[in-house]
């Protein structure tokens, strides 16, 4: 905890018995510190365009149920959770960027990085960052969301020899121009890294518990998951992420 930021998640605990599933909202945070406003060049309206808005208070029920729900605190613009630790744009620091950061990302060369450098093709920031800025948000939020998590799964790990981790995003009903999607033609985008990071199985119960609620439903249509999905989905070993 800082006095700039506070805490950087929060969890909801179960309140039933618990089942082996763990729900993740790393997008949702709204919290804007007083050094990340006193750097970007757009106004809170803008910036809020990054978030994936109230989705933690749409899967907020997962207590009742007996899942545990993490959500960040932090707002995707301080920085976002569901990229390695150090995908990071260059054009965005002022001083060399260490080897072991990822700077041939796709997403942080679109400047949406582990800290976002650009939204809507308008730069975030009036000026350049130093390194030791994204290393003390990586530091203070990045790092306390993934210890967090690991630590929910590990735990339905021990308990019932499995977890299934949902992570939880929003998506756009409008294009940039103010057009409609393809995204309007679904409801739900269930994402496993094109098989990779959860069983079929469960993708298919899912999938036909939507249908059968009257949702559209695709796969991996527009969205596959990102960094969490891939990171903590190992199906092999009993730890599926959707």
């Amino acid at each position: 905890m800082t006095p700039d930021l506070g805490p950087p998640v929060d969890v909801l605990q179960p309140e039933a018995a618990p089942i082996p599933l763990v729900v993740s909202s790393p997008h949702s945070g709204h919290i804007y510190p007083p050094s990340l406003l006193a750097k970007v060049g757009l106004g809170a309206g803008h910036l809020r365009r990054l978030e994936d808005g109230c989705v933690d208070r749409l899967f907020d029920s997962a207590p009742e149920l007996g899942a545990p729900l993490l959500r960040a605190r932090f707002a995707r613009a301080y920085v976002d959770p569901n990229r390695e630790a150090f995908e990071l744009d260059p054009d965005l620091f002022e001083d060399a960027l260490p080897a072991h950061v990822n700077v041939s990302s796709i997403k942080a060369r679109a400047g949406l990085g582990t800290i976002p450098s650009r939204l809507g093709g308008r730069a975030i920031y009036r000026s350049r960052l130093s390194f030791a800025e994204a290393e003390q948000r990586i530091r203070l939020a990045y790092w306390p969301y993934h210890e967090t998590l690991q630590h929910l799964v590990g735990q339905a790990v021990a308990t019932f020899g499995g977890a299934l981790l949902l992570d939880c995003h929003s998506m756009p009903s409008l294009t940039a121009n103010g057009s409609a999607s393809r995204e309007t033609q679904i409801d739900v985008a269930l994402g496993d890294r094109h098989g990779r990071s959860c069983a079929p199985f469960l993708v298919e119960r899912a999938e036909l518990l939507l249908r059968r609620r009257g949702f559209r439903a695709a796969r991996n249509r527009p969205y596959a998951g990102g960094f969490i999905t891939a990171r903590y989905g190992e199906p092999a070993a009993g730890v599926h992420a959707l």
